[in-house]
């Protein structure tokens, strides 16, 4: 677990897991698939977490659970000083205004039969607001994401990637939450399209203070909106520390291995420098290696790794943490 110098954490993980059911085989019961396997860290008031690594590592199991849309089937998620896995749903509705969640495609996650104004005012009256106020707060809210006030009479049909996402952030930000989770929340736009979306999520941590967990497979986009970094791989976290020392000195094979796949801007640099090509693809999460879950892709890997799990551990200078038997000095 990895804490960061500041006020107390808003959002406080520890040893969260998530096993979902496995299918039945015949007559045979198997066991379950563990998707997110203790994972632990903090997030301070208006501080940005990244959360990175490939697909299927259990980035968004995670993000959900943080919002209680998933039930964590082990450990604590303490929020505002609340541990929000033991509330029953009543107890929990009067946090449900301060934690909110971006979702990864726009189109998927706002209901086409619905106008805009609609849609960004349904937190609003679901808190029990007046309806001059909610229509105050929505026409405010349109123009904080950058669209403008006509836009509130359309239907999602009738706008782009970008701006959809952009009603969706509205949507998250109507009960000016403490909390944001966006869970990949630009990987379905144009490059062009997501400097614009991050561009917009940085100035409104600015203007309204909310912390992000930034959830991503992109470390080049999460370099510019993180403050830290916590890169996961098969439901552990393997590296996690404060984002200038992450990417500038990497300490797991892995964040080693993905870091060097960001391109470069400079051409003489990205001819220069080594690409590390990780062998075969992230084994299942139904049938994980022994040891470390990522001996079979490392390039260091020795015998201690197929046979013991590495802990998260201080490495270096700072509260930076690794998982790895022989990390990167």
């Amino acid at each position: 677990m990895t804490t960061s110098t500041g006020p107390e954490p808003l959002l406080t993980v520890r040893d969260l897991g998530m096993t979902f059911p496995a299918p039945r085989q015949g007559m045979r019961r198997t066991a379950g698939i563990k998707a997110v396997d203790g994972v632990s860290f903090d997030v301070r008031p208006g501080e940005t977490l990244g959360l990175v690594g490939e697909s299927g590592c259990g980035k968004s199991t995670t993000g959900r659970m943080l919002v209680r849309l998933l039930d964590p089937t082990a450990g604590q998620v303490d929020f505002q000083g609340n541990d929000i896995t033991r509330l029953s749903q009543r107890a929990l509705r009067p946090l449900r205004s301060k934690m909110q969640i971006i979702f990864q495609d726009p189109f998927a996650s706002l209901n086409p039969r619905q106008p805009v104004r609609q849609i960004i005012s349904a937190p609003l009256r679901a808190q029990g607001l007046a309806a001059g106020e909610i229509g105050r707060e929505v026409r405010e809210l349109i123009q904080l994401v950058g669209l403008a006030p006509e836009h509130l009479d359309r239907y999602p049909h009738q706008f782009s990637g970008g701006q959809a996402q952009r009603i969706g952030i509205a949507r998250a930000l109507a009960t000016r939450p403490a909390l944001v989770v966006a869970d990949e929340p630009v990987s379905a736009l144009d490059v062009s399209i997501q400097a614009q979306i991050v561009g917009l999520m940085e100035r409104l941590q600015r203007e309204l203070g909310v912390a992000y967990v930034f959830i991503a497979h992109d470390l080049a986009v999460v370099k510019h909106l993180s403050h830290r970094v916590a890169v996961m791989y098969l439901g552990r976290i393997v590296e996690i520390g404060e984002k200038a020392e992450v990417y500038a000195n990497p300490a797991h094979p892995y964040t080693k291995a993905l870091l060097s796949a960001v391109p470069l801007p400079d051409p003489a640099a990205e001819r220069a420098r080594e690409r590390i090509v990780l062998l075969g693809d992230p084994p299942s999460p139904a049938n994980p290696p022994s040891g470390c879950t990522f001996h079979p892709r490392c390039p260091k890997a020795q015998e201690i790794c197929r046979s013991e799990p590495p802990l998260l551990t201080i490495a270096g200078p700072g509260q930076r943490q690794v998982a790895c038997h022989f990390p990167e000095s």
